[in-house]
């Protein structure tokens, strides 16, 4: 059986989530990651995307989150969200609204840079739309 560890979700907003978990797979800058007890220290940025955390109890839950940072250590991994949500509780318009101003900041872009960042967060929000839409 897997080691359980303390995992915690934080919004601006609120404590969305304050556990034992066995694993947490998080939408990292770099790609997604999966974070088991006793993993080596690690501090990222994520992109937007789905956090899945496996409870101690084995049911699993997933929360969609728009940007913010990781931090893991051996004994626990705290999330720290710019905006997050229980995957059943997604403002589907919001995430269009987004996807919008997305596409407003890459018509916009005043260098190859801005553009660049700007496609990259297209795609990831285009990802994550098409990830938690229903089926």
């Amino acid at each position: 059986m897997a080691q359980a560890f303390q995992f915690e979700l934080v919004s601006p907003e609120r404590l969305l989530l304050s556990t034992q978990v066995t694993e947490v797979v998080i939408p990292g800058s770099e790609g997604y990651l999966t974070a088991l007890a006793g993993h080596s220290p690690l501090m990222t940025t994520i992109m937007p995307g789905v956090v899945t955390v496996k409870l101690a109890d084995g049911k699993s839950d997933s929360y969609v989150v728009f940007g913010g940072f990781a931090d893991i250590t051996p004994e626990g991994c705290t999330v720290l969200a710019e905006s997050a949500t229980h995957v059943d509780e997604v403002d589907h318009s919001d995430i269009q609204r987004r996807i919008d101003e997305a596409r407003r900041m890459l018509d916009n872009a005043s260098s190859e840079e801005h553009r660049t960042k700007a496609e990259t967060f297209l795609y990831q929000l285009m990802t994550l739309q098409g990830a938690i839409l229903p089926a």
